[in-house]
């Protein structure tokens, strides 16, 4: 069942969604201040590409300092409105009975896209 739901979710754009998730990626590690945000949207691409069958979890070191300062400047960046395009998606997918499911995917991409940092994808 989760093959099928990841196929279905690759041709109703979770392709475009992991391909934005990667693109923004390659810019943001450009600059090395960049990096620790670009390879959190790399996590977050894969994620994207295949989410049926894995879960977003809290990380062991999610309470450390360094993880609660980059999700600040996480949402100070504006990457917060990753967060909402979401969150609309995912109304809109639920409006039906047979979307509920991939509304939901988006729910948990909206989760882990506001305070990407001190998570973990298993």
């Amino acid at each position: 069942m989760k093959f099928i739901g990841n196929i279905c979710w690759l041709l109703l754009g979770g392709i475009l969604v992991a391909l934005m998730y990667w693109l923004a990626g390659l810019i943001m590690c450009i600059t090395i201040i960049g990096i620790p945000f670009g390879v959190q949207l790399f996590k977050f691409g894969t994620f994207a590409l295949w989410p049926f069958g894995h879960e977003l979890r809290d990380s062991a070191g999610e309470t450390s300092c360094l993880s609660t300062i980059m999700n600040i400047v996480w949402i100070l960046c504006g990457w917060w409105e990753i967060a909402l395009t979401h969150l609309a998606i995912g109304v809109i997918f639920c409006i039906t009975i047979v979307g509920i499911p991939f509304g939901m995917q988006h729910f948990k991409l909206a989760l882990g896209s506001c305070f990407p940092f001190g998570k973990e994808i298993v």
